[in-house]
């Protein structure tokens, strides 16, 4: 219990991550402003996960803790990082109505 409580995922809207409670692994990402000002995009840019603590699922924890998000505020994300486009969306595709389509600009605009 201890170890889940350590691996809690918070979302740090100031420097635009989600990460563990204690700042170690986390999941950068860019918000793109359309549609009148509003952000309507995530653009998930850098997963990291340090040594340590690798092979524990925190990479996979921190795209389910970014894409719920996304999902909640009815955004849509680009998956720039690599582990997110190569590893973590084909091993999910359940989450791939949250991904970005580029028809999703062109029907707002």
């Amino acid at each position: 219990m201890a170890e889940e409580e350590k691996n809690k995922i918070v979302w740090n809207e100031k420097e635009r991550k989600f990460e563990t409670e204690d700042k170690e692994a986390y999941i950068e990402y860019e918000e793109e402003v359309r549609r009148g000002g509003k952000v309507i995009i995530m653009d998930l840019t850098h997963t990291y996960v340090p040594p340590t603590k690798r092979g524990l699922g925190l990479a996979s924890q921190l795209c389910v803790a970014a894409f719920t998000h996304a999902q909640t505020h009815s955004l849509s994300i680009i998956p720039t990082c690599s582990y997110v486009s190569d590893t973590f969306v084909p091993r999910n595709p359940n989450w791939n109505s949250v991904l970005y389509k580029e028809e999703d600009v062109k029907s707002n605009m």
